[in-house]
């Protein structure tokens, strides 16, 4: 069967149903037909000024990257089209965290070393200080701020009307989209994915035998999607991508202001969206309070899609009591795996557990061979089949977490997991956040999961911190409601019920407020630095 690209099904999709609304960005409504023009136009400009392929895939190794790179700082609109025009091009299309400060991102870019970067305006001024970080072309994306373009720059209008004639481009399955990981675990790696492969594997794709398979797929018009996370994150943009490339319309949170609830929620009531997806906590939690405070028409909406963080059980749950009639999808995967597990979860039934995407599996800890269900042996969440060559210029990490293990070459998570009797993989947490405390290991979300659990807990990170006792000593960072009267030795009795006392953290620190990273994962850098001051002042 052959593999296809992006940009291709994209066309397809296009030529079969040419007036349906793709994106829904604010004011902004795009056709399929539209998409198709912009992207081809922008292609074309860019093939036009030099961009594209100079090595072919099959003379690189899994490390190395044959094509030009162009970096996206940008907010959620118009980011699908950006993508697919980058990938139409043969060009590598590569997201940059625009809550990073400049010096982060100058240091992203240095790395990535892109030979374009395409901005929303607002956003090029606030990094203007390191841009354009090496690269020749800048392209400019009107936002609506009256800020002045960067020197050099030319609008995504005048590129658009210099891609009139066609170039000649024959993208390949082997062209690359490159995501960047979100440096919860160390500095941000540019994870390389043939785009062949990540249309299968996370963008509910398949290797058509013909053009008339996607006609025939697009011909039913479901109710629209809604991505409310930031697209600049693998999740968000797994989500955007599978709606776009299987012919649904797509609505994108405008990313460009602060999360509000209400505004979240009244998009969906307006919009009468049917899927909605979010990042864990940051998102559910303050989405459950707005609609504990009023009603919304939300009879339209069948599931609320959650993925990339954790949401604990007790926002799950106020999901579902608010929304009765929904399901609840706890998706698992990472840049490295892609869409890579789900649970589902209704009212009244709970599954803790992930049933595995093609090519799941659970590797032993020694890397030696893959466990069989239930076995009672800890070991490391991995897959095989369609996923990523390696990482950007890295060879030694790339052996490291891309090995072959009896001749089969898989990705290892970093997430430490059980494979449970059905064969459905049960996450224990991410190995780097362990923490070994006098012998015992604890998995801290566990933790996190419990003290989140009580009704006047908002959010709470859980670390290992240096102790001359114990080697590490569990702390827990703790955020509550407003008009909580809850002392440290409730959370203590709360822990205690439900975990083992060497699990237990041995303090508890009371924040205002959790600080989490931009795409609503954890900031446990943060965290650690709040307890290693905790400690300092004893």
């Amino acid at each position: 069967m052959p593999e296809w690209t992006l940009g291709a099904v994209l066309d397809a999709i296009a030529k079969a149903v040419p007036d349906r609304v793709m994106t829904v960005s604010g004011d902004r409504r795009s056709t399929y037909r539209e998409a198709a023009d912009r992207t081809r136009r922008l292609a074309n400009f860019l093939a036009h000024n030099g961009f594209g392929a100079h090595t072919e895939r099959a003379e690189l190794q899994n490390w190395e990257c044959g094509q030009d790179v162009v970096a996206l700082i940008m907010h959620n609109d118009l980011y699908p089209d950006m993508v697919l025009a980058c990938l139409k091009a043969r060009v590598v299309p590569v997201n940059i965290n625009h809550h990073y400060t400049p010096r982060e991102v100058g240091e992203l870019l240095e790395y990535l070393s892109p030979r374009g970067v395409i901005y929303h305006r607002a956003l090029g001024a606030k990094f203007g200080d390191v841009l354009p970080g090496g690269a020749q072309l800048l392209i400019s994306v009107d936002d609506g701020s009256d800020l002045p373009e960067l020197p050099g720059a030319v609008t995504l209008d005048q590129a658009l009307a210099g891609g009139t004639e066609d170039a000649d481009i024959a993208a390949s399955p082997d062209d690359l989209l490159m995501v960047c990981t979100g440096g919860t675990t160390g500095r941000p790696k540019g994870v390389m994915w043939r785009q062949g492969d990540i249309y299968v594997s996370s963008m509910n794709g398949a290797d058509h035998g013909q053009v008339g398979e996607i006609h025939d797929k697009v011909t039913n018009h479901g109710p629209p999607w809604f991505a409310v996370s930031p697209l600049m994150h693998a999740a968000g943009m797994w989500t955007a991508f599978s709606a776009v490339l299987n012919g649904q319309t797509i609505v994108l949170h405008d990313t460009s202001r602060k999360f509000d609830p209400a505004h979240v929620l009244g998009t969906a009531e307006r919009e009468r969206v049917g899927l909605m997806t979010m990042v864990g906590d940051a998102y559910a939690g303050p989405i459950v309070e707005e609609l504990g405070r009023r009603r919304y028409d939300l009879s339209s909406l069948f599931a609320i899609g959650t993925g990339g963080a954790g949401t604990s059980l007790k926002n799950q749950q106020g999901l579902l009591d608010h929304l009765p009639n929904i399901t609840v999808i706890n998706g698992y995967g990472s840049s490295e795996t892609g869409n890579m597990g789900f649970g589902h979860n209704q009212r009244g039934k709970h599954t803790d557990t992930f049933v595995f995407r093609d090519g799941g599996l659970v590797l032993a800890e020694d890397y030696s061979r893959f466990l069989e269900p239930g076995e009672d042996q800890i070991g490391w969440s991995a897959r095989t089949g369609r996923i990523p060559l390696g990482y950007f210029n890295d060879r030694e990490a790339t052996l490291k977490t891309f090995p072959e293990v009896d001749g089969t070459r898989v990705v290892i998570s970093g997430d430490r997991a059980t494979l449970d009797a059905d064969g459905t993989l049960r996450l224990l947490g991410r190995d780097s956040l362990v923490v070994n405390t006098g012998g015992e290991k604890v998995f801290v979300e566990e933790v996190e999961e419990v003290l989140r659990s009580h009704p006047d807990v908002v959010d709470a990170l859980v670390i290992g911190r240096e102790s001359p006792r114990w080697g590490q000593e569990v702390v827990a960072v703790v955020a509550l409601r407003d008009d909580a009267h809850v002392g440290t030795d409730v959370l203590h009795e709360v822990c205690t019920a439900a975990l083992a006392r060497f699990k237990a953290p041995k303090e508890y620190l009371i924040v205002d407020r959790i600080q989490r990273l931009g795409n609503g994962k954890a900031d446990y850098r943060w965290a650690r630095a709040v307890a290693a001051q905790a400690q300092g002042v004893k």
